[in-house]
């Protein structure tokens, strides 16, 4: 039906419901069927005119009824009381006699038949039209506006598959009411037993405000139960309409971490980014690329991605320029390696930028543990390279991004991160370039993470393999690393260390446990197996050595480490040295410097 149709509909419904009520109440008021007295019908003109006129102007005709709600109810009263006021103005100056009883009566009718005509239609759709045949039983979590929001949502539907059927919110004072006809039955912790008696088969989290421990807390409840879980988009995706209220997602593991996101310094980070020229290298790994990203996002002049793989390099590429489009960004790319000197100078002299993210690592333990030497070209040699021509070409700012694993170390790969944040240190000391390193713990989501792996063994129906039941982590998501790495920028001073307050760590099997019960599988279909720790890893995580720590908070949650002694003249005895050395002596060299052990003997060990 046409907004035409539906207003001339209305404007004959209304028209009958008023001369309906005028000539009634004066039936009622008199007793008499002779009710067409010139009075009466100016009166029932005059409040047929002025009810058009009220609901035209007031928008009453543009109304979805369907959605009706005390707003409705609220222009229906002073549509009709508008209405009544005015005929009884014109009685009193234009007819010179009033006739209040009428006209009450009459205000009583008017609001009774208009409502009712208007709530009808609501009261037929919701009643007779919307099947909850073959619809699943909902749990909505949350009674509060967003919950309310996706309960009425869920009513309305008649294409939609869920049926709300009950209310689970902690707040007392909203136990055991109705919303909509929907019960509010307990709190969180009756999850379990509500899911049971009210045979629930779908839950929906629908509290947008919900920290993520409680999060997690309340997601551990609805894992005990065999229905499925999913959460309402984010607030923000609602309010910018990028989603509607009814298109649920499913729990992420990233909702689980139990720590809320650092927010950023717009204004510092915009002073030192926003038109400048800025370098990540490593641009096509997971973070390198978010780094790219979320640089884009304050509109850098130039953004240089330099990358050693072209197909991950010119992948960042398309996706930047299409999301970035009408920007003035300009993207270039450069394939290279960061082992090769003479290529950092020429990058560095060509494109002079004013801001470097040092993303290129080697970051996979095991297969460092087995390739000792590329971890040393790679972490160490390419930092020096990258660092040394970013000093030569007057960078003012260059963030490395290290690792927690750098943290007494008893990995290859831990130890050359400490070492390249060793050289940063040095050359922040040499250099007018501010030199920083920013470490944290494991990226949920990156190449080297362990969410793809179980992902992959889920897929594949099992097991789960984890190294140690007590191994722990710390872990945050991809783009919060990634604003970290740029915050830390904005916040350089020269030769810091900055690290993420993670919040506390997380149980690797607790990880895998969620993840398999996220993926709609029990423990028991999947099953967890444990493989035993493999060559470098170490049960716990630091983010700080003991010697470092300083409790000071430079920013929300970011933290500084104190410089500690750094043995440059050690490590260049490496990167002279390591070529000589079997797997096992670079192995060792390496973890003793990186612990502060220095070796006292000459470097003379012979590979075969």
């Amino acid at each position: 039906m046409t907004y035409n149709q539906r207003l001339s509909l209305f404007i004959l419904i209304d028209s009958c419901i008023v001369l309906t009520a005028v000539f009634f109440s004066r039936f009622l008021v008199s007793a008499d069927f002779n009710v067409l007295t010139l009075p009466i019908i100016v009166t029932s003109l005059v409040i047929l005119l002025s009810h058009h006129i009220y609901s035209l102007l007031l928008k009453l005709y543009k109304k979805a009824w369907e959605y009706a709600s005390i707003g409705e109810l609220l222009i229906i009263f002073k549509v009709v009381t508008f209405s009544i006021v005015t005929a009884y103005l014109v009685q009193q100056f234009i007819l010179q006699e009033t006739f209040v009883r009428v006209l009450f009566i009459t205000w009583l009718l008017h609001i009774l038949l208009i409502g009712s005509s208007r709530f009808f239609w609501r009261m037929f759709r919701d009643t007779y039209m919307n099947k909850i045949d073959n619809k699943k039983r909902t749990l909505i979590i949350g009674a509060g506006s967003a919950g309310t929001m996706v309960a009425r949502q869920l009513l309305k539907s008649n294409d939609g598959e869920l049926l709300p059927v009950a209310f689970i919110d902690d707040d007392i004072h909203k136990q055991h009411l109705d919303i909509f006809g929907v019960s509010v039955v307990g709190g969180s912790g009756d999850i379990e037993s509500v899911v049971k008696e009210y045979h629930i088969e779908q839950i929906i989290i629908a509290i947008p405000s919900l920290s993520k421990k409680e999060l997690n807390r309340i997601f551990e409840a609805c894992v005990q139960t065999k229905a499925k879980t999913q959460i309402l988009p984010m607030l923000e995706d609602l309010v910018t309409g990028k989603v509607s209220v009814n298109q649920f997602r499913d729990v992420q593991v990233g909702d689980l971490l139990g720590r809320e996101q650092v927010q950023l310094d717009i204004d510092k980070i915009s002073d030192y980014v926003t038109d400048k020229v800025v370098l990540v290298t490593g641009a096509g790994g997971s973070i390198g690329s978010e780094v790219c990203r979320q640089v884009s996002n304050f509109n850098p002049r130039q953004l240089v991605l330099l990358g050693h793989g072209e197909n991950s390099i010119y992948s960042i590429e398309m996706e930047l320029k299409e999301t970035f489009r009408h920007s003035n960004i300009e993207f270039i790319t450069e394939i290279a390696d960061i082992q090769d000197a003479g290529k950092m100078m020429e990058v560095m002299s060509t494109y002079h930028p004013d801001v470097v993210y040092h993303a290129a690592a080697h970051k996979h333990v095991p297969l460092m543990e087995r390739n000792p030497a590329e971890a040393i070209k790679n972490n160490v040699i390419g930092t020096r390279n990258v660092a040394n021509a970013a000093s030569a070409y007057g960078v003012d700012t260059f963030v490395m991004i290290s690792t927690d694993k750098a943290v007494n170390p008893t990995s290859v790969m831990g130890a050359t991160k400490r070492l390249a944040e060793m050289i940063i240190q040095d050359m922040d000391k040499r250099s007018k370039t501010n030199f920083v390193a920013v470490r944290f713990g494991n990226v949920l989501g990156s190449r080297g993470s362990v969410i793809p792996l179980f992902k992959k063994q889920i897929e594949k129906g099992g097991p789960v393999t984890v190294t140690h039941p007590e191994m722990v982590r710390y872990f945050m998501t991809i783009p919060e690393a990634s604003r970290l790495v740029i915050q830390a920028g904005a916040l350089a001073k020269g030769g810091e260390i900055f690290i993420l307050d993670m919040g506390e760590p997380v149980k690797i099997v607790d990880l895998a446990k969620n993840l398999i019960k996220l993926s709609g599988y029990s423990l028991e279909e999947i099953g967890i197996e444990f493989k035993g720790m493999r060559p470098g890893e170490k049960l716990f995580e630091e983010l700080l050595k003991e010697e470092e720590i300083e409790e000071r908070q430079v920013y929300p949650k970011i933290y500084i480490g104190k410089t500690a002694d750094l043995y440059i003249k050690e490590i260049e005895e490496i990167i002279n040295n390591f070529s000589c050395l079997d797997k096992e002596s670079i192995r060792d060299t390496l973890l003793q410097l990186a612990n502060k052990k220095v070796v006292q003997e000459p470097l003379m060990t012979i590979s075969s």
